[in-house]
């Protein structure tokens, strides 16, 4: 007992806990934010393993509040502007249209479904606009829905965070303001003031940020702890001028450097992305582990109304309406309608103005705690259960990425391409040259001119499409980056490259990707055998010619690619990697101009022959 009551046990569960639901969330396809929510309720109220107001006292409310800031900013990190391209009049909708209607929609359903006061409710109703990435960025990881839909999703989720802190600093000043000047206008001035100073803030610092880094003031080592630092720093000067305006300086911060360009910006951003999936798994743990019995007693069989007056009309009233003219389709704006989980800001801002206003003295206020509760525990379980579910049935589901990603132009990888697209494969050829995809474009094969690594983490490229992907670029230094710097995206078991050259056949890592073809056979190699007119061949594997007899149908340095499975799964043979070819496969070989199907044929005739010739001699005797 006095190990689990060390606070060193506890914050390392909590951490186990949180990566653990995230990890059996990637295995099982499940939501991880509604395993996190169980895990942490289960650890909490159930068990009594962990309680954070006891555990870390003071602490709980800085730590979490911190933890969102930088969650925040990391999220601002993703709103890269050339995404409004397609989506940005629904954004623009989706916040000055949808918001007001829901925030309006909202304060009814509270006062009259849940039977709160007027002040209450609209202060519910404000906070209750946001999503916010910390639920949708786990969401959107497991759905293969259009991009436009993401966006708007995704935009509404950032930026609407700070707005619905500030509704709820706004609203609760004019609850508690006791002076001669308390009305509407001069609260709102006041706020208004306070979010551009905290605006400027984060644009003072973003520059600061991407003006200092490139001209090597800050060293490789210190670029990620510096950035961190600052983004704390940044959301507590902030903070210091007016409750919840430090979520606009992280905000701002993050958008202004996710579009200027910054040296080191794939190293800052993979160690961003760590810490927000550390910070969301840990905060999502401690929130959920504080729903005491206490709360949960307190929660009325009257505030079941009012969730579903949320779920089912607040949510969806509010979207339709909102973006009753806007270019998209009506089966994207039923899926937004219906999405809309709220997560850790929602609870944390709840949770401390319920606290401020039970002090004040305002009856009605302790209700907020277990309703904010039981908000992101329905949505969660309704919006991320049936998410998919949803978008299969209006069409809009993407379903899992078939289509290969070829990296570099050359013959052998658009001979490779052509192949593959003949088995109704979609292929994407990139490369950084023009000059070079001319050959791809020429064969009829998406093409895209561009850097891969930029493409891929502005989201130009969505790796989502692909099952596989192949580095073939005549550098293997870049082939060997590629492969390390996307592997965490597309896991490395899905990722196979070329060689540089024989002498790196047994460096196989599996941070660098697996080595094509089972020799390992390096570029040049490979190269110099297509020149020599090798090429790529289709065999099917019937229960006449075996798997067996198509090994024995290879002569000398021929080798299987890949085999195409009857799902439409395309696995690559590689050094490390042999997939079991089976009866009903179609294996694609890289073969000596002679095709093995017509090396059989012709040792049939030739056995023919020897047998003619045999029987003829026979004869003879």
């Amino acid at each position: 007992m006095i190990i689990v009551d060390s606070l060193m046990v506890k914050i390392a569960l909590i951490g186990l806990l949180g990566i653990g639901a995230q990890w059996v969330a990637w295995r099982t396809g499940r939501p991880a934010i509604a395993l996190m929510l169980i895990v942490g309720i289960i650890a909490g109220p159930i068990l009594g393993i962990i309680d954070p107001e006891r555990d870390f006292g003071a602490l709980q409310e800085p730590i979490i509040k911190l933890a969102v800031a930088v969650i925040l900013f990391e999220g601002g990190l993703s709103l890269n502007f050339r995404e409004l391209r397609q989506a940005g009049g629904a954004v623009f909708m989706m916040i000055f249209i949808v918001g007001p209607i829901a925030w309006a929609l909202g304060t009814a359903a509270a006062h009259y479904g849940a039977g709160l006061s007027w002040e209450i409710s609209t202060l519910l109703g404000g906070i209750m606009i946001v999503t916010g990435p910390t639920v949708i960025g786990p969401m959107l990881r497991t759905l293969r829905v259009p991009s436009r839909v993401r966006n708007v999703l995704k935009w509404e989720g950032i930026v609407n965070d700070p707005i619905g802190a500030l509704l709820a600093v706004g609203i609760y000043a004019y609850i508690t303001y006791e002076g001669a000047d308390a009305n509407i206008a001069a609260i709102s001035m006041d706020v208004l003031a306070a979010s551009f100073v905290a605006a400027l803030i984060g644009a003072a610092l973003g520059f600061a940020i991407t003006w200092i880094f490139p001209r090597g003031h800050v060293p490789e080592y210190l670029k990620a702890p510096i950035l961190l630092v600052t983004v704390i720093t940044g959301f507590v000067t902030a903070d210091l001028i007016m409750h919840e305006t430090g979520l606009i300086t992280v905000t701002v911060m993050g958008v202004f450097l996710a579009n200027r360009p910054i040296h080191s910006s794939q190293a800052l951003y993979r160690f961003k992305e760590d810490l927000s999936v550390l910070l969301v798994s840990g905060v999502f743990i401690i929130l959920s582990a504080t729903l005491d019995w206490e709360t949960v007693q307190q929660f009325r069989p009257q505030f079941i109304i009012f969730l579903l007056l949320l779920l089912f009309v607040v949510r969806p009233v509010s979207v339709l309406v909102g973006l009753l003219f806007s270019s998209i389709s009506w089966r994207e704006k039923i899926f937004i309608a219906w999405i809309a989980p709220r997560g850790i800001v929602a609870v944390a801002i709840t949770g401390l103005f319920a606290i401020r206003l039970s002090d004040y003295g305002l009856p009605g206020a302790e209700a907020l705690v277990p309703l904010s509760f039981a908000i992101v525990i329905s949505t969660i379980f309704a919006h991320s259960f049936s998410a998919n579910w949803l978008a299969e049935r209006l069409g809009i589901n993407e379903g899992k990425g078939k289509g290969v990603l070829i990296v570099g132009s050359t013959r052998w990888s658009v001979g490779l391409g052509q192949i593959l697209k003949s088995l109704n494969v979609d292929v994407l050829i990139a490369d950084t040259s023009t000059f070079a995809l001319r050959q791809a474009r020429g064969a009829k094969l998406e093409a895209y001119q561009g850097d891969i690594l930029d493409e891929a983490h502005n989201d130009n490229i969505e790796l989502g499409k692909f099952q596989h992907m192949i580095v073939a670029t005549d550098n293997d230094s870049e082939n060997r980056l590629i492969a390390a710097d996307l592997g965490p995206e597309m896991g490395f078991e899905n990722i196979t490259r070329l060689a540089g050259d024989s002498r790196v056949k047994t460096n196989d890592r599996v941070g660098h990707g697996r080595l094509l073809f089972e020799s390992g056979a390096d570029f040049n190699s490979v190269i110099d055998r297509e020149r020599a007119g090798w090429r790529f061949s289709k065999t099917n594997i019937t229960d006449i010619f075996t798997a067996e007899e198509y090994r024995k149908n290879l002569d000398k340095d021929e080798e299987p690619v890949a085999v195409f499975k009857k799902d439409e799964r395309v696995l690559f043979f590689s050094s490390k990697a042999r997939p079991t070819i089976e009866e009903g496969d179609i294996v694609i070989s890289f073969v000596a101009p002679d095709t093995p199907e017509e090396r059989k044929a012709d040792r049939a005739a030739k056995d023919a022959e020897k047998n003619d010739k045999d029987n003829g001699a026979k004869s003879e005797v």
